[in-house]
């Protein structure tokens, strides 16, 4: 059973830039391609951004990318999501996801990730 806790989420300005972590313990964390989601008040959880297991390839949503960047250290059990550039429309609870699939292969949709942390929240002022 893998457990995923995240943290760095906050106030920020629009503009700004917050880092998020995301903490895995109690597995193979190599063996899980991660992923980042958000979900906003009275909106759907929405894909945005995937790392494979092994850290050699990334996909991004089009809303983020250019501006986000998802990273891991394997060593620390540990996915990042750097957010520049912050705006408004990037506020929302932020969940990281673990996809039972090692190597090369990564998956956008929600229903194929076996694990899920409970969120933290990112708030951009305007």
């Amino acid at each position: 059973q893998l457990r995923l806790v995240e943290s760095g989420g906050g106030l920020e300005q629009a503009g700004g830039s917050l880092r998020l972590s995301c903490e895995a313990s109690g597995g193979i964390f190599s063996s899980y391609a991660m992923g980042w989601f958000r979900q906003a008040p009275g909106k759907d959880r929405e894909f945005v951004a995937s790392i494979t297991g092994n850290g050699g390839y990334t996909f991004y949503a089009d809303s983020v990318k250019g501006r986000f960047t998802i990273s891991r250290d394997n060593a620390k059990n540990t996915v990042y999501l750097l957010m520049n550039t912050l705006n408004p429309e990037d506020t929302a609870i932020y969940l990281c996801a673990a996809y039972a699939c090692s190597g090369w292969c990564y998956t956008t949709t929600p229903q194929q990730y076996n694990y899920w942390g409970q969120g933290t929240q990112v708030n951009v002022s305007s």
